[in-house]
């Protein structure tokens, strides 16, 4: 995600005279099936070829140790450079234009197109558009991140929790980065939310940012965040100054804002009422390694929860559920065991597997899980570290779900790629597709 503006900043820079190709070795198994990589395209907007490199033969054939990695192919189709890691297109402008120098030099360069070009899947209009968080409150309030419309939805759940009516759309549902009002604002993929009174927070997560939006005055304010991403083991301070690497959720704890900083592979504290920021927990190596805060390491956090004493929080590359206490910054782990340690199997602690979870929601002493590439809701007894699968009728699958929150006995869940909004009723055991009115 981070290394994609580069690309498209260099391919607009020089047009037909470079061509970029994804190559797609996947380090899950559900990543390594085609639809999910399509899906993946379309949601990422990604709009270079793409290969579904699932045995990893191109990866060997180039020698590749780490994702991301940039391999430089000249016109002559000789390798001439890689390059592992994150890297600005500012750095690789010269490298490419000594290249094509060179490549001139030797003879006329071809400047046509090459006949490769991205296979299109035809999106229909939806009034979702791969909604990545949701968050239900007790009064009925429904939020939701509308993430690739660039935009929240404000709803309210009707008593049986089957019907929402929409109350307001927040954002202009154009991509960028703006405060205003709700109609002049303007998010860039919005991901996790979070609600303090008529505070709601959002996590803005291609701007980087952490946005406030008063639900009485109808007003959006970047609270935390410049617009740009921030580098390695960045520090803190004053947040509206200080950069942010893409924040994915967010919780409310003690009057401050806990960031699960999914690019930093930390937990970041934002004091609400100083409006300062700084990293909480994580040294921001990336790995599963339990205690202090600043050794402990964690793997991507991609949403945070808490039961009012303890935070947790679910770790997405290690495919982990990991608890953090908010006054010692003291990390442990529920269930996890390495970075390349995932599966689809209950079980206590260490015997537990899942798939790149993105979503978790604290509800009546269980911890509900959206267990991203299993395609399930996962149940988690923190005391216990029992692992279960949330079983509900009808057999409805969902399609790597993003998001969930829990309210009057029910969960609310981001069925990320159906485009959808799931509610489970858990006295019933029954799934359900809300409705969503005025929408």
């Amino acid at each position: 995600m981070h290394i994609l503006p580069q690309l498209r900043e260099l391919e607009r820079r020089f047009g037909d005279a470079l061509l970029v190709i994804g190559v797609h070795a996947g380090k899950f198994s559900a990543e390594r099936i085609t639809a999910n990589i399509r899906q993946a395209v379309m949601r990422l907007e990604v709009d270079h070829p793409v290969v579904n490199d699932r045995q990893f033969r191109i990866w060997q054939a180039h020698a590749v140790r780490a994702w991301p990695t940039l391999v430089l192919i000249d016109p002559f189709g000789r390798q001439v450079g890689a390059r592992p890691g994150e890297v600005s297109a500012d750095f690789l402008t010269p490298i490419l234009e000594n290249v094509l120098r060179r490549a001139e030099e030797a003879g006329p360069l071809t400047r046509r197109p090459l006949p490769l070009r991205p296979e299109r899947a035809v999106e229909p209009d939806r009034p979702l558009a791969f909604p990545a968080g949701v968050l239900a409150a007790e009064d009925g309030s429904l939020f939701i991140a509308d993430t690739n419309h660039h935009r929240i939805i404000w709803a309210k759940i009707a008593g049986d929790g089957r019907r929402a009516e929409v109350l307001a759309l927040i954002g202009s549902g154009e991509a960028g980065l703006r405060d205003g009002d709700f109609h002049g604002a303007a998010f860039r993929r919005p991901h996790g939310l979070a609600l303090a009174g008529d505070q709601l927070f959002v996590a803005d997560t291609d701007n980087h940012a952490v946005r406030r939006v008063d639900l009485s005055a109808r007003e959006v304010r970047t609270i935390a965040g410049t617009g740009e991403q921030a580098g390695f083991r960045a520090g803190g301070g004053a947040a509206r100054r200080t950069a942010l690497n893409s924040p994915w959720g967010l919780t409310v704890h003690g009057g401050a804002l806990y960031i699960a900083m999914a690019g930093a592979h930390q937990i970041w504290r934002l004091e609400l009422a100083a409006e300062q920021v700084h990293p909480f927990a994580g040294s921001g190596a990336e790995g599963i390694t339990d205690g202090p805060p600043a050794s402990a390491a964690l793997a991507q956090p991609s949403a945070i929860t808490s039961d009012g004493r303890t935070l947790y929080f679910v770790d997405a590359e290690s495919s982990s559920v990991r608890r953090l206490d908010p006054r010692s910054g003291e990390v442990g782990t529920l269930a996890g065991t390495g970075l390349f340690d995932f599966g689809d199997q209950d079980g206590i602690g260490e015997e537990a597997r899942l798939q790149h979870p993105q979503g978790i929601a604290w509800h009546a002493g269980r911890l509900y899980v959206a267990d991203t590439y299993n395609n399930k809701v996962r149940v988690v007894d923190p005391a216990a570290r029992r692992v279960e699968t949330l079983r509900w009728e009808p057999n409805d699958g969902l399609y790597e779900p993003g998001g969930i929150s829990s309210a009057a006995g029910r969960l609310y869940i981001a069925d990320t790629n159906h485009h959808l909004i799931r509610m489970v009723d858990l006295a019933r055991g029954r799934l359900e597709t809300l409705d969503i009115a005025g929408l």
